[in-house]
């Protein structure tokens, strides 16, 4: 499984998991895309590189637990939970802490991550945003 399209999306939830938007980017194509739930489209790794730390100010305790993953050819997809704590202030605040099924569909091509989709109900989130304004 060393260069597998199961262990390059497995690695880039690791990286994910320690907030690491650096080590994210690195297992991005350049022309990387990112689709949120909203389908929503950010083109380009060094985009999604500041995407990915502007989310992890704000949600510095984001993670994804895969419970099953699934894999065919260069598209794997994961299915489990994201969860993290939503936090303006830089403080982790048990009322902000979050959490909703979700499912990742990876693309990777060259062993890297092509295209990342996120299909997750953002409700969770977007009222502890709310509460805060």
């Amino acid at each position: 499984m060393a260069n597998s399209a199961e262990s390059v999306a497995h690695a880039f939830v690791r990286a994910i998991n320690r907030q690491d938007a650096q080590a994210v980017a690195e297992w991005m194509t350049e022309e990387h895309r990112f689709i949120d739930s909203m389908g929503t489209v950010v083109g380009g790794r060094e985009a999604m590189r500041a995407g990915w730390r502007a989310y992890f100010r704000m949600v510095p305790d984001y993670s994804i637990a895969v419970e099953e993953t699934c894999c065919e050819g260069p598209v794997v997809i994961l299915l489990g939970v994201a969860q993290g704590t939503y936090a303006p202030d830089g403080k982790l605040s048990p009322e902000n802490r979050w959490q909703t099924p979700a499912a990742f569909r990876a693309l990777i091509e060259d062993g890297k991550v092509a295209e990342w989709r996120v299909y997750a109900d953002n409700e969770p989130m977007r009222q502890k945003m709310a509460r805060r304004q």
